[in-house]
């Protein structure tokens, strides 16, 4: 599992009948710092996490069996968390009140 930042949506109304009809967020990694990383990448959302939020993202087969248990879907991340607090040596990183 990853910690990433949903920094916005994709929509595809056309896509293929194997990826369903779930949301798909934008997304930023998080670095170790607690800061976004340059790259952004799709993940499928199936909780519905809103724009500024912290999420846990699995990919490969983790991520196809979070989204159809056959495993079969052509998905790569996939949005298992909705993150309420990260905290480390006594520092928080994180908290879903205070968001950054």
């Amino acid at each position: 599992m990853r910690l990433a930042k949903v920094i916005g949506q994709v929509v595809a109304t056309i896509r293929s009948d194997r990826l369903g009809a779930d949301k798909l967020a934008l997304i930023a990694f998080i670095d170790l710092s607690g800061q976004e990383e340059t790259a952004v990448a799709v993940a499928v959302d199936r909780l519905g996490a809103g724009e500024g939020e912290w999420v846990l993202v699995v990919g490969g087969s983790s991520a196809r069996m979070s989204v159809d248990s056959t495993g079969q879907s052509p998905v790569d991340l996939s949005v298992v968390g909705i993150v309420d607090a990260v905290t480390s040596n006594k520092s928080t990183w994180f908290q879903k009140n205070q968001q950054r």
